[in-house]
C-alpha cells in the first residue's frame, strides 16, 4: 500500500512538471527565435564589427554571445581566429576566469602559429595574475602575499612559458615585471606562514620554511624576514650555533638596520583569538 502511494506521488509530480518544462522549451525557442530574426542578414564582418563595439562599451557578455556565434555560424571566416582569442579576453573581463583560460588554451591549441598567439599565452598569466581579487582588493590597500598562492605560482608559470616561447614578444617586458612581484608576494607568502608557526611556537616547521625562502627566494624581501625567523626559532631550540650563523648572514647583508620582525605583532583578530583560548 505504501508502495503504491509513493509511485502515485511520484507520477503526479511528474505530471505536474511537464507544463512546465513544455513552457521552459516555448522561452528557449522563443529566445533562439529572437536572437534569429536579430541577426537576419548578419555576415561575419557585421558580427565582428558589432561584438568589438560591446566589448569596446565593456558589455562584456554581450560580445561573448555575439563572438560565439561569429564563431559557430562562420567557424572558417576571416574573423573566426580573432573571435576565439577576443572571446577569452571578454571572459577574463566578464569575471569567468575559467572560460577566459579555457578559450585561451584552445586558441593556442587551434592556431600554434598564429601571429597573436603569444597574446593567448600573455592574457592566461594575466588572468591568473589577477585572479582571486575581489571588491575589496580592488578599492582598499590589502596585503596581496596574504591569498592563497596557487593563482600566483599558475601566473609565474604562465608568464614564463610566455617568455620561453617567444623572447621577442612585446608582452615580455610587462610579464617580467609581473614575475617580480609574484615571486615576491609568494616568498612573503611564506614568511606570513612562518611567522603563524613561530606564533604557535611550532619552532620546526617556522625555522624550515624560512629555510626554504632563504634557498628558493634569493633576492626577494622576505629573505631578511626570514633570517629574523631562523635565528629566533633556533635559540627557541637550543641550537644556539644555527642561530648565531643566521644573525652572521644576517648581519653581513643587512648591516644597516633591523626591519621589524612582522610576527612580534600580533593583529587584532589574532589577539581576540588567544584571549578566547580557541586554540587550546
Amino acid at each position: 500500500m505504501r508502495l503504491l502511494l509513493v509511485k502515485t506521488v511520484f507520477v503526479a509530480a511528474l505530471v505536474g512538471s511537464l507544463p512546465g518544462c513544455e513552457t521552459l522549451e516555448a522561452f528557449s525557442s522563443n529566445k533562439d527565435k529572437s536572437q534569429e530574426e536579430e541577426y537576419a542578414g548578419w555576415d561575419d564582418k557585421t558580427f565582428h564589427e558589432k561584438a568589438k563595439e560591446a566589448l569596446d562599451n565593456k558589455n562584456y557578455q554581450k560580445a561573448v554571445t555575439l563572438y560565439e556565434a561569429l564563431e559557430a555560424r562562420y567557424p572558417f571566416g576571416d574573423y573566426a581566429a580573432q573571435a576565439q582569442l577576443n572571446v577569452a579576453y571578454a571572459y577574463y573581463k566578464n569575471d569567468d576566469p575559467e572560460a577566459a583560460i579555457a578559450a585561451a588554451d584552445r586558441f593556442i591549441k587551434i592556431h600554434p602559429r598564429n601571429p597573436h598567439v603569444d597574446y593567448a599565452y600573455y592574457l592566461k598569466g594575466l588572468i591568473n595574475y589577477n585572479r582571486g581579487i575581489g571588491f575589496i582588493d580592488r578599492f582598499l590597500p590589502t596585503d596581496s602575499s596574504q591569498r592563497d598562492p596557487g593563482n600566483a605560482k599558475d601566473a609565474y608559470d604562465n608568464f614564463q612559458e610566455l617568455i620561453r616561447r617567444f623572447p621577442n614578444s612585446q608582452y615580455v617586458e610587462d610579464a617580467k615585471l609581473r614575475m617580480v612581484a609574484l615571486r615576491n608576494n609568494m616568498a612573503m607568502y611564506e614568511i606570513h606562514v612562518a611567522d603563524f608557526y613561530m606564533r604557535r611556537k611550532a619552532y620546526v616547521a617556522a625555522v624550515n620554511r624560512a629555510n626554504h625562502v632563504v634557498k628558493e627566494f634569493q633576492r626577494t624581501p622576505a629573505v631578511p624576514f626570514a633570517l629574523q625567523i631562523m635565528q629566533d626559532g633556533y635559540r627557541k631550540l637550543g641550537m644556539d650555533d644555527l642561530a648565531a650563523d643566521a644573525e652572521r648572514v644576517y648581519q653581513m647583508n643587512y648591516p644597516n638596520g633591523t626591519p621589524v620582525a612582522n610576527y612580534k605583532e600580533l593583529s587584532t583578530m589574532e589577539q581576540v583569538w588567544d584571549s578566547l583560548g580557541l586554540d587550546k
